[in-house]
């Protein structure tokens, strides 16, 4: 018994759209063969056919009508294996994942997704790898932006061989195995897989003498300085992409992928876009009132206390916290008053302190016991 196409694709029934596309990328990203280990390929495979017919399906407003209407028996009699996939969308929801369209990469490999026989695309060059890097940043650097130059390894083509593995002047010969198509046939079903050549790789040509420098592999390591630009308001969960400085590949190279960390500061916290720091008052300053400096991450403004100020009070300074990465408004700053106490008072200080305490009825002087025998009445 077939399972539900919500139930699949973990969605509720009254799903718009964009929910289930989001739900069908995120279960197939999860099952690509390509990211499952060895021994769990096979289960993942099955499971990529599950998720992926559910989508066709749900994705669609007439099939989906029709399977809410009269369930599986509605969809059986009414489509083939083939109208169930027709017209679905699956290679765009998948833009900018690094995987291109997963159906037609699954094992490495070419769909005829609906088992007609159709063209391959064999010749179909990879795009080499995706590359991910950490860069690190102080809050000042995030707050401003700032343009690094990071030292990234990746693979290059060889230069001795111009990429191919073989020593120069030698020929390549045909695959025996696939016929020099880079591919071999596979089926399961009603799809229908042109999986890549394991003895040649996909290149539909052997090696008959390797390039010394590359050991046959066409690629060196080596170790690009590359600058880049990072913008302003950037947070630990933002990335960044640099097109084209990723590994090297037949069909092009893949793209960097900057994942920044800011470290933490040593005055301001940060929430988002707005920032937190305590700000130091004197104890006369936030009995009388008055105007304290704050330094904040653009400049130096004049902060208003107003007489009686409590310990702890925040006060907000608009604007003065992390631009907005994507252009929006800039975030506030959030200061608290923190009262200091002296440490140490001269035997003048202290006199006029007891004065004033008199002035309010305490007795500075007094036990503990009497100070809060007074406190209670």
């Amino acid at each position: 018994m077939k399972k539900d196409y919500y139930e699949i694709l973990g969605v509720a029934k009254s799903a718009g759209l964009a929910d289930i596309k989001k739900a069908y990328r995120s279960l197939a990203l999860k099952y690509h063969p390509d990211r499952v280990p060895e021994n769990e390929k096979k289960q993942a495979g099955e499971k990529f056919k599950e998720i992926s017919e559910a989508y066709g399906v749900l994705s669609d407003p007439q099939k989906r009508q029709m399977y809410d209407q009269h369930g599986h028996q509605g969809i059986d009699q009414n489509y083939t294996a083939e109208d169930i996939f027709r017209g679905a969308d699956f290679s765009s929801i998948f833009e900018g994942a690094g995987l291109g369209d997963i159906l037609g990469r699954m094992f490495g490999a070419e769909f005829d997704i609906f088992g007609t026989g159709g063209r391959s695309s064999g010749g179909r060059r990879s795009r080499g790898r995706d590359i991910q890097y950490e860069v690190e940043l102080t809050l000042e650097e995030a707050f401003a932006g700032v343009k690094k130059e990071i030292r990234v390894p990746r693979h290059e083509f060889c230069k001795e061989c111009d990429g191919t593995g073989a020593k120069g002047g030698t020929a390549l010969k045909t695959c025996p195995q696939c016929r020099g198509q880079g591919q071999v046939m596979m089926s399961s079903g009603f799809f229908r897989m042109a999986q890549t050549c394991g003895h040649c790789r996909g290149a539909g040509k052997i090696i008959t003498e390797h390039c010394p420098p590359c050991s046959g592999q066409g690629l060196k390591r080596v170790v690009r300085n590359i600058e880049v630009n990072i913008p302003p308001g950037v947070d630990n969960d933002s990335q960044l992409r640099v097109r084209g400085e990723g590994e090297v590949g037949q069909g092009g190279s893949g793209d960097l992928y900057l994942y920044i960390k800011v470290t933490e500061h040593d005055i301001y916290k940060r929430q988002n876009q707005d920032l937190y720091m305590d700000v130091p008052v004197s104890f006369t300053r936030a009995a009388l009132g008055g105007e304290v400096s704050v330094k904040t991450l653009k400049e130096t403004v004049e902060m208003k206390i107003p007489a009686g100020t409590q310990g702890g009070k925040m006060f907000r300074l608009r604007a003065q916290g992390m631009p907005g990465v994507h252009g929006e408004a800039q975030g506030d700053l959030y200061a608290r008053v923190m009262i200091e106490v002296p440490t140490y008072l001269n035997s003048r200080q202290k006199e006029l302190l007891e004065e004033f305490a008199k002035e309010l009825g305490e007795n500075p002087k007094g036990t503990f016991k009497e100070r809060l025998k007074k406190a209670f009445k």
